[in-house]
């Protein structure tokens, strides 16, 4: 089995024998690079699945400048940067420059190697993504997990959309995922080797805009010392996701308007404009149509965006997912907790079935999350739920119905037909005709749950 080869790119000598001692012992492959510019060589004829650079350089933006190159070179490559000296603003600006993780001096073994992993896992499983042709695989450390008929139906479409340079519209409930599906739209695109630039569309005042969006020149206004690409050109060659697109402001939509429809950007001092190459994707939970009849969205700029839309449905409409979300995070934080949870009790699945999820999949994971933190027994049971959750699921919810019943035995008996209808008191054809009757799927990743006698 290969060993991940890491580029230790740190100038300091003492930091860097430092490092290399706590991966050594980890059994990963070591590469180094003591001076700024030697990095980028060392990088590219070895290619290495991480690297780790230091802020030791006698001008700190040349190490923001060593993480752009690298970005350019390879932008699937996870960096971690080891900081003498932390500050709010410091790791913003290392979080712009590409960096994916951020450890202050002095720093413990444990936490360099719990960031190691943390990164190296994202990165295998964004290329096991990239490497497989179904669009089910894994993107950026998450999956988009389901086999309903209504994710199957979004899985085949995105590959489709993947392959054109159209804009599109994702819409659907917070939690729901749009973000990762942006993502995944990306990767799967002819321009995967360029970069993706994320705005929150919500985040960004009026007075900031036009700056954030087009930049700036040098001395265009007080505290303008040099020049700054905006976030429009740094997306060039790449994609641009527009977050929360309902939220921005009209002043705001007529400057994206006049920035999509000519796809050129002129900074702000500037006296010329560039043309920039970017596929445009953006995304809502709102509902633009209401919002137009409001007078609060612009109609040409909602037909500009929803040329080929994807709508994400809320998980309260696809059931059968859950048993499936609850295996993937299950397993997923076992590897980061280290523990060796087996799964839900019969009475705990059925109660998260039965749930609403107003918070769809980002609230189902934070609610597993929250269950590992607590220690729970290797079987989660109902009293491991949350009170609120547990208490609205079996007190006030309503009535479980028979394809959320049916759902629920079936991940029991892990699919088992025969053990299947003895609990429901039906006979196998009739078990049949009901898995036809509500389209259900078996999954190679179906929930583990207690075998009973």
């Amino acid at each position: 089995m290969r060993h991940s080869s890491i580029l230790v790119a740190i100038d300091h000598g003492q930091l860097r024998q430092t490092v290399k001692t706590v991966l050594l012992t980890q059994g990963w492959e070591i590469l180094e690079a003591s001076k700024p510019p030697q990095p980028i060589s060392v990088a590219g004829r070895h290619t290495p699945d991480l690297v780790i650079a230091d802020r030791c350089y006698s001008d700190s933006r040349e190490a923001f400048a060593f993480t752009q190159d690298i970005r350019r070179l390879y932008p699937a490559i996870p960096i971690i940067l080891v900081a003498e000296k932390s500050s709010e603003e410091q790791a913003i600006a290392a979080l712009k420059a590409g960096i994916n993780d951020y450890i202050k001096q002095p720093f413990a073994a444990d936490e360099m190697v719990a960031a190691v992993r943390r990164c190296l896992s994202g990165k295998i499983a964004l290329e096991s993504s990239e490497g497989s042709a179904e669009v089910s695989g894994l993107m950026g450390g998450h999956r988009m997990v389901g086999e309903s008929r209504a994710m199957c139906d979004i899985k085949a479409h995105l590959g489709r959309v993947a392959r054109t340079g159209s804009t599109v519209l994702i819409t659907g409930e917070t939690g729901t995922g749009k973000e990762l599906i942006a993502e995944m739209i990306h990767r799967q695109s002819p321009r995967r080797h360029g970069p993706f630039v994320c705005i929150n569309c919500a985040a960004i005042p009026d007075a900031l805009l036009e700056s954030e969006l087009f930049g700036y020149e040098r001395g265009a206004f007080t505290g303008a010392l040099s020049m700054r690409d905006g976030l429009l050109k740094q997306a060039s060659g790449g994609t641009i996701f527009f977050d929360e697109i309902g939220d921005m402001s009209l002043y705001a939509q007529a400057k994206m308007l006049r920035a999509i429809e000519t796809k050129t950007v002129c900074p702000l001092g500037g006296k010329r404009s560039t043309a920039v190459d970017i596929r445009i994707i953006a995304a809502t939970n709102q509902d633009l149509k209401r919002l137009m009849e409001e007078g609060k969205f612009r109609q040409d700029l909602y037909f500009r965006l929803n040329v080929t839309r994807l709508h994400l449905p809320p998980l309260r409409q696809r059931r059968e997912d859950i048993p499936l979300l609850l295996t993937h995070y299950l397993q997923e934080l076992n590897r980061r907790f280290g523990s060796e949870v087996q799964g839900f009790t019969e009475q705990a699945l059925t109660c998260l079935i039965r749930y609403e999820w107003p918070g769809n999949v980002r609230e189902l994971k934070n609610l597993v999350e929250a269950i590992m933190v607590n220690h729970p027994s290797p079987w989660i049971d109902v009293e491991d739920c949350p009170e609120l959750l547990s208490h609205e699921s079996q007190e006030e919810a309503p009535p479980q119905t028979e394809r959320d019943r049916l759902l629920a035995v079936l991940f029991s008996t892990n699919w088992n037909k025969s053990k299947a209808a003895q609990q429901l008191h039906w006979s196998r054809m009739t078990l049949y005709r009901k898995i036809e009757k509500y389209h259900l799927v078996s999954s190679p990743h179906n929930l583990a749950s207690k075998k009973t006698d």
